[in-house]
């Protein structure tokens, strides 16, 4: 579903990305982790065409990133921001269904906020949440419709950013939980960048690595026994990862 070949994007003197190759197959929920600057929320971005890589190759379903439609290109996506990136001053349910209230997916607005109310239930909120606004919510609250707004447009491939930044181990406990089950209820392929490795636990089939390189190190897969050997192992890179940035930094 996506391929990556050979990757490269440096700012300045900072080359984040060296080389990178990643092959993520259709209905599969890869994790890329890796420590702080290692080019995990650059590598999203050069998917989405919001950074343009300096050299190298992205396919989507076969189709060259570089040369595609954008607007066709992108209604294939749907997208969890780290921060929730919700409009503050639209109500819940213009969120949720901010992509069929405009563009080429626009529905009447009756439909699209049916729509939203449905997607709402599936991430455990009531019919009452759709005419509130984002500041009246908790931050588990956000995140869940952050996710319902994902889903919304029924997208092929879903990108999570940080899905359990900010949020207590129990409500990031029930975010994994419900990234879990939608990906597999929908059948979409998922990309997740993450450092928490109770979100790996509970959401990846495979995990890749990005190394202070700008390289994937390793991909470990769950299918064949390696996800479960090598959480260890990840654990270790990665805390290596950290230490290391923390020296340089110091």
């Amino acid at each position: 579903m996506i391929e990556l070949a050979e990757l490269h994007k440096a700012f300045g003197a900072n080359r984040v990305l060296q080389g990178v190759n990643l092959s993520v197959a259709r209905g599969e929920s890869m994790v890329v982790i890796g420590g702080s600057g290692t080019g995990k929320s650059v590598l999203l971005k050069c998917v989405l065409g919001l950074v343009r890589p300096d050299r190298g190759t992205i396919l989507v379903a076969g189709q060259d990133a570089a040369v595609a439609g954008r607007e066709a290109f992108l209604q294939q996506f749907g997208m969890l921001f780290q921060g929730g990136a919700l409009f503050d001053s639209l109500p819940v349910w213009q969120n949720v269904a901010f992509r069929l209230l405009r563009g080429p997916m626009k529905r009447p607005k009756d439909a699209a906020r049916a729509v939203a109310v449905e997607k709402l239930a599936r991430v455990g909120l009531g019919p009452e949440v759709a005419e509130l606004y984002p500041a009246e919510l908790s931050g588990g609250m956000q995140k869940r419709v952050g996710l319902a707004r994902a889903i919304a447009a029924e997208p092929k491939i879903i990108f999570f950013d940080e899905p359990t930044t900010g949020l207590d181990p129990i409500m990031a406990g029930v975010i994994n939980a419900l990234i879990r089950e939608i990906v597999t209820e929908m059948g979409v392929t998922a990309v997740t960048i993450t450092h928490d490795m109770s979100s790996v636990r509970a959401i990846a089939d495979n995990v890749a690595m990005l190394h202070g390189e700008g390289q994937i190190f390793e991909v470990l897969g769950a299918q064949c026994g390696q996800l479960q050997v090598g959480v260890g192992q990840v654990d270790a890179l990665l805390a290596a990862q950290l230490g290391a940035a923390a020296n340089r930094a110091g």
